[in-house]
């Protein structure tokens, strides 16, 4: 079966090829490392990481490549030591560390490489310097910027006009720029503040440049698939591109580019500022990470997302059927075993077809079913292990159905969560048989343990007032 993934550098899907089926390789964009993830960092995480484990189905395990970079010096990150009064190398150590466990604790395989932008300081500074020696970058203040009128193609990722560039463009507008739409590879600092030494000074790099030299440095000059967030295609990923492909002559950097769409929080856009977000490490104190893995593979990758404490209660129902149908099973005596029938498998062909992973857990769920019937009807011993065999074996694909069954339905994950939304739907019951005494009894409950209730259309959601 071939796959096909949604290109956005051709505005299209279309049948992966790899440039070397030896060695596939995949770089996605990581975290800056100044606080703890939460779910929006966490989708492309999730995302990609079934990207990599279909990949490594198809061409095999030591076949692919995945890098995924940690973003260890940024204003963000300066800010963020300051504001604590701690260095910026214990900052980023702290932070890494926590993001790692809490990627790990929502089932993100480990990457192959996750180089750090501290360690590649000297391939920065050279890919600068070839840039400026090609002419396509030029000094001026003390700053190194790109020339982006040297590159022939700038734009062809976002598909915007310069005055769109320098509109959204992250770096303010300088008087000393040739162009107004020109960004920074390299600036200065005050020599108290992070830096490193360099031809133009002591400085230290723009943002762009840092994927640009972990990319090559890891994967080589040109490599196969460039992953990230819808919101990284302007500017980041189209400055990755302008730099590699003008200091290597590739004409792009990456054959196949692919983003994942926005994540919101019960139904608003996520804002540090309103204080509506969540921590992927906040979640996994009440909720098990497999439940957060599924509701944030519940929408198409490319699709927005909501998610919401009540998309958590589902996911952790969805989960509770599928280990339900595997325990059921232990339980009776049989163990998962392939069979040697050839397994032309609905969650294999979904995910093949752009990562279509809503389809891909109906599918899913579609084996749970075929094995709770086999296993009511006393079909034979060889079909109830076969599709225990693939429950468990497509679902890894997912990367869920990875926790010991009794492990599992042991776990106290979401009580209090189960038990609100289990009222939620007492009183979403009486309100539709016009029993409003007891709606407004079960309101009353919710009020007195400090609950907020938000009736929206079609559902409610909740919050702990302050």
């Amino acid at each position: 079966m071939k796959l096909k993934i949604t290109n956005t550098l051709m505005r299209k899907k279309q049948v992966f090829h790899t440039i070397d089926p030896l060695n596939v390789r995949v770089y996605v964009c990581g975290p800056t490392v100044y606080d703890y993830a939460h779910v929006g960092n966490a989708r492309p995480a999730v995302v990609f990481d079934v990207l990599v484990r279909l990949l490594r189905h198809i061409y095999g395990e030591a076949h692919v490549t995945y890098v995924t970079n940690i973003t260890d010096v940024d204003d963000k990150i300066i800010n963020r030591s300051k504001e604590l009064g701690i260095t910026m190398e214990v900052l980023t150590r702290e932070i890494t560390n926590i993001y790692k466990a809490d990627m790990d604790a929502i089932g993100v395989n480990k990457p192959n490489v996750q180089p750090r932008a501290t360690e590649h300081i000297g391939a920065m500074i050279a890919l600068t310097q070839r840039l400026i020696n090609l002419r396509h970058a030029y000094i001026t203040n003390n700053h190194v910027l790109f020339n982006v009128h040297s590159a022939a193609n700038y734009g062809q990722l976002s598909r915007r006009y310069e005055q769109e560039f320098i509109a959204e463009s992250r770096i303010d507008l300088v008087s000393f720029k040739r162009n107004p739409s020109d960004f920074v590879l390299w600036k200065p600092t005050a020599n108290d503040q992070q830096g490193w030494d360099s031809p133009w000074g002591h400085g230290r790099p723009g943002w762009h440049i840092e994927c640009s030299a972990m990319a090559a440095n890891n994967l080589g000059e040109i490599f196969d698939i460039h992953g990230g967030g819808i919101d990284l295609i302007f500017p980041h990923h189209e400055n990755e591109i302008a730099q590699s492909s003008c200091a290597f002559g590739h004409g792009t950097m990456a054959n196949y580019w692919m983003h994942n769409g926005f994540v919101t929080v019960e139904g608003e856009v996520m804002s540090k500022s309103l204080r509506n977000f969540y921590t992927v490490h906040d979640l996994l104190s009440r909720w098990p990470g497999e439940a957060i893995r599924l509701l944030l593979l519940s929408a198409h990758y490319r699709q927005p997302l909501n998610f919401s404490k009540f998309g958590l209660y589902k996911a952790k129902i969805q989960l509770d059927k599928l280990y339900g149908a595997i325990n059921r099973a232990q339980e009776s005596g049989y163990t998962p075993q392939s069979s040697l029938v050839q397994d032309n498998n609905l969650v294999f062909s979904a995910l093949c077809d752009d990562l279509n992973t809503p389809l891909a857990l109906t599918a899913l769920h579609q084996i749970a079913r075929k094995l709770n019937i086999a296993l009511t009807n006393k079909f034979c011993t060889w079909e109830i292990s076969n599709l225990m065999y693939k429950l468990l074996n497509w679902g890894k694909l997912l990367g869920l159905l990875q926790s010991d069954v009794k492990v599992w339905f042991k776990g106290e994950y979401g009580k209090e969560d189960t038990e609100i939304e289990a009222l939620i739907a007492a009183r979403g019951a009486a309100r539709k048989a016009h029993n409003f005494k007891e709606a407004d009894k079960i309101r009353d409950k919710f009020k007195a343990r400090g609950i907020k209730l938000e009736d929206g259309i079609g559902n409610t959601t909740w919050k702990k007032m302050k």
